[in-house]
């Protein structure tokens, strides 16, 4: 029998303290999205969606989005609100998530966040600001990198802002220009507004979801064969009629990207599902070390569920505690 929110909460005075937050991140293919549905049913919560590319209505089979039959009945939130014409934005993204994260605790219930894009994952559980931005500005500096050229602008950055030219290479055009724009409004680096490694809300439960390198290799070349059987051409050439290659985000995703290729004639069938597996696989690398990186987290084998389910529910013990104790302190 599922366990209610209840059983999550501290002794103490439930009005002292918000019911914890839950947080499920981990590299695509781990199985974290129907951790997070069975997690959900477990403690009594709703599902908040951070896979920037699940925002996108249409996009379903090249994301792996859960159906309607596989959530089961839970509440997801952040699931399919952005037309494939519109950028994903991390700064909306980390106000809404916020939003709903506070009307779900106000229910009684707990949010369970679930997602493999470690910036949108971050831009949740951290303390994080997001740096201005000029219309005006951006314009004026997008005709200069385009007049002197990627290379020029990129040693302007390196001059102006050495850390970031570090980290943005120097053809990509789109990062240079913001991390010049941010320079120019602030004058700060555009690196003082990356995220801390400090929770923006004490009673966070935060685990990644981990497999066998080996292992999960398997799983995406299976999910990658799979979308084709399932209609992933198709989908995409729905896209195409609506207007996917106007897009910024959507169309550069993995997978679309070849299949876009594929239906153009521009990629066999054959050089796209390897392309997309190639691709998926060293996306998973980054994901992974991504989320390496942040010793906050605790890891789940992916292909445990009873296991995994009960460490989640330690952490959403500890976290009510942690919080508890603070604000008892306070």
């Amino acid at each position: 029998m599922p366990h209610s929110a209840q059983s999550c909460k501290p002794h103490a005075d439930p009005g002292e303290q918000a019911l914890p937050l839950v947080v499920i991140a981990g590299a695509t293919a781990t199985g974290k999205s129907a951790l997070a549905i069975d997690t959900a049913e477990r403690i009594g919560g709703e599902v908040i969606n951070a896979d920037a590319l699940q925002f996108y209505r249409g996009m379903d089979v090249g994301t792996a989005k859960v159906t309607r039959r596989e959530r089961r009945g839970i509440p997801h939130h952040l699931l399919d609100i952005l037309d494939v014409t519109e950028e994903a934005s991390v700064a909306t993204f980390q106000r809404e998530a916020r939003r709903l994260a506070d009307e779900i605790r106000e229910r009684g219930k707990l949010p369970v966040v679930v997602g493999g894009s470690g910036l949108y994952v971050r831009a949740f559980t951290d303390v994080m600001a997001f740096p201005p931005s000029d219309p005006a500005v951006r314009t004026e500096i997008e005709a200069h990198v385009r007049e002197v050229g990627t290379g020029a602008a990129h040693a302007e950055l390196a001059k102006a802002d050495p850390a970031a030219a570090k980290k943005i290479a120097p053809r990509d055009e789109r990062r240079i220009v913001r991390a010049l724009e941010v320079h120019r409004l602030t004058g700060k680096p555009f690196s003082a507004f990356l995220p801390t490694y400090t929770f923006h809300d004490p009673a966070i439960a935060y685990v990644a979801v981990s497999l066998e390198r080996e292992r999960l290799h398997e799983r995406v070349e299976a999910r990658v064969h799979r979308m084709i059987e399932e209609g992933f051409r198709e989908e995409v050439e729905e896209l195409l009629d609506i207007g996917i290659e106007r897009g910024v985000t959507a169309r550069q995703a993995i997978g679309y990207a070849q299949m876009i290729a594929h239906v153009r004639g521009k990629m066999s069938l054959d050089e796209a599902i390897d392309s997309t597996i190639t691709n998926t696989r060293r996306l998973v690398r980054k994901q992974d070390t991504w989320f390496r990186r942040d010793t906050r987290l605790t890891w789940v084998p992916g292909e445990d569920s009873d296991a995994a389910l009960a460490m989640i529910e330690r952490e959403i013990a500890h976290a009510a505690e942690s919080s508890s104790r603070l604000k008892h302190e306070e």
